[in-house]
């Protein structure tokens, strides 16, 4: 793992915590939770939000008025709008989808569930997250928190990592055996 990987992880992660403990402690884990996921999905379905996140050439102060003024259009709740701007203040925006992993993490862990990762090459619908949820579940044992992104290069298949066991049914991958395979014919 790259030192700047790393560094990021941390950074997001101690975000994170302070976030939950602050949610916690104001009993609105799931209001917060709730408002985390929402931007999540914002974040994955616009690219433009992805540039003014990590864009260096805008400021400061223009990610922070544009990310008061999307939690406000979004109704988020007071802790998550005040969550988002010390993140805008602090220029940490760029790591705003790492916090809001590493929080779903923490909240996993407080319910007693397992964090699940699944990449798919395109956005799973409500109804394949819930029979895949269902399917993890039954797998793992336990309650599974489902922790869904898109990557186009997949191209087909999902990739699933529980804990340390990872399940890769991508087509990008088998293709890449059966060219591997191709060779040593050859």
């Amino acid at each position: 793992m790259s030192s700047s990987k790393s560094a990021t992880g941390g950074l997001a992660a101690r975000y994170a915590s302070a976030l939950f403990d602050l949610a916690e402690s104001e009993k609105s884990i799931d209001a917060v939770t709730s408002d985390l996921n929402q931007l999540s999905n914002m974040i994955a379905d616009s690219g433009d939000l992805n540039r003014l996140l990590r864009s260096p050439v805008i400021t400061r102060e223009d990610k922070g008025r544009a990310m008061a003024a999307l939690a406000e259009k979004a109704s988020f709740n007071d802790l998550t709008r005040r969550f988002i701007c010390v993140v805008a203040d602090n220029n940490r925006l760029f790591v705003v989808a790492d916090m809001i992993a590493a929080f779903r993490k923490i909240l996993a862990s407080y319910r007693g569930e397992a964090t699940a990762e699944v990449v798919s090459a395109t956005k799973l619908s409500d109804n394949q997250l819930k029979a895949l949820t269902d399917q993890l579940k039954k797998a793992v044992g336990s309650k599974v928190a489902v922790d869904a992104s898109v990557d186009p290069e997949l191209l087909g298949g999902l990739v699933v990592k529980v804990g340390s066991r990872m399940v890769d049914s991508s087509l990008r991958t088998k293709l890449q055996q059966l060219r591997l395979a191709m060779i040593g014919i050859g």
